[in-house]
């Protein structure tokens, strides 16, 4: 089993309260530093870094926390994938992932795919969005 674990640099809480509503999900634990019993091994300032966030989409994971500023890197050479089940809720989901970001391959139709698509959020996270066609029976 697989979970995604993101990474950011300060903007963590901003970024799960945005993906919650793009994807519908539920933040179902959200923990500052400074809320934590690890408050004490870190500067003041970082009290309000999240140490550890939850969202719950459809019963998949996605997790995430603010890395310390110095230990902070881009993320790379790695997209999150993600699969809606129609090219209308792929589309307005990559509309959402994309305003303010990077498109890196816009949402279309492909051989592959009913819609995919690449972008880099406004928070530097790089997504796949990709709408599989319906299996034939």
């Amino acid at each position: 089993m697989f979970n995604t674990y993101l990474n950011f640099n300060g903007n963590c809480a901003e970024a799960f309260r945005f993906y919650e509503r793009c994807f519908g999900g539920k933040i179902e634990f959200l923990q500052t530093f400074g809320e934590s019993p690890m408050k004490d091994s870190v500067q003041p300032d970082q009290y309000g870094l999240v140490m550890h966030v939850t969202l719950n989409v459809d019963g998949d994971a996605l997790m995430g926390s603010d890395a310390p500023p110095e230990r902070y890197e881009k993320p790379q050479g790695m997209y999150v994938s993600i699969a809606p089940k129609t090219f209308e809720a792929g589309e307005r989901i990559f509309k959402e992932l994309s305003a303010g970001g990077k498109v890196e391959m816009p949402f279309q139709k492909t051989f592959w795919a009913a819609g995919f698509g690449m972008t880099e959020d406004r928070f530097g996270i790089p997504w796949m969005v990709n709408c599989e066609f319906p299996v034939a029976t």
